[in-house]
């Protein structure tokens, strides 16, 4: 691998996942120890992505650390408690090396990670596109029925649920393990439809349906499925929203 030393290489952490999933490269599966008296930096393609310091008086990702470095735009996470750095809703370029430094008063020490972000398969998603401030809607492209579960994701992070039992349907920050994202801009039909009010650049991404049907012990559709239990099969299908 160019600029790293060969016997960087034989100790590259490698992570792969697929585009829109999350990934965290974690420090202690480096087999680095650290100590709170320590700086740690995150670099990728030599530019400095993400930093902390051991008196935690200073810590910044992406456009915080460099003025006009916005290629994540909010997508970097640092566990201010362990120095490990989650990168959200992955795209493609994100692949490469990453870098971590990790600096003392005495020594430092480094460890590369591999990231590969590899891409959905054009033939199990559908592609959007919108100008910032549209509405859109997501179809399920399903027929609903009334014991049938439909969650839609975002990065991995539920962001709507349609039951039926009215009283367990949910949105956004309503939904188990949800969050402020979209902050009242979803909404779900009775079909399992989803409408993004609003539209940001930041809501680009994809956006997954799970679809659990309830009392059947098999499911004819020409969608990837995998069967959870003789009752209960669960289907996805994969939207990739493009803002403008």
């Amino acid at each position: 691998v160019s600029g790293v030393p060969a016997d960087e290489v034989n100790q590259m952490m490698m992570e792969s996942v697929t585009e829109g999933e999350s990934v965290t490269l974690f420090i202690f599966h480096t087999g680095v120890e650290t100590n709170q008296q320590e700086d740690i930096k995150w670099y990728f393609s030599s530019t400095r992505i993400a930093q902390i310091n051991g008196a935690l008086s200073f810590i910044c990702t992406d456009v915080q650390c460099n003025n006009g470095t916005e290629r994540f735009r909010d997508r970097l996470k640092l566990d201010n408690q362990t120095g490990s750095l989650t990168i959200t809703n992955t795209r493609t370029t994100d692949s490469g090396l990453y870098a971590l430094k990790i600096i003392s008063r005495s020594s430092s020490r480094e460890k590369t990670f591999n990231v590969i972000v590899n891409s959905v398969p054009a033939a199990e998603r559908d592609e959007v596109k919108r100008n910032e401030g549209e509405s859109v809607t997501l179809d399920s492209g399903e027929i609903r029925k009334p014991n049938d579960v439909m969650t839609w994701f975002f990065n991995d992070t539920p962001i709507a649920q349609i039951t039926g039992d009215p009283n367990k349907s949910c949105t956004d920050v309503q939904c188990k393990d949800g969050d402020e994202r979209f902050r009242d801009r979803v909404m779900v039909n009775q079909t399992g439809s989803l409408t993004i009010t609003n539209t940001r650049t930041t809501d680009s991404g994809l956006y997954k349906l799970q679809i659990i049907i309830g009392n059947s012990s098999s499911f004819s559709i020409t969608r990837s499925r995998t069967k959870l239990s003789p009752t209960v099969t669960a289907i996805a299908s994969i939207v990739k929203l493009i803002m403008w």
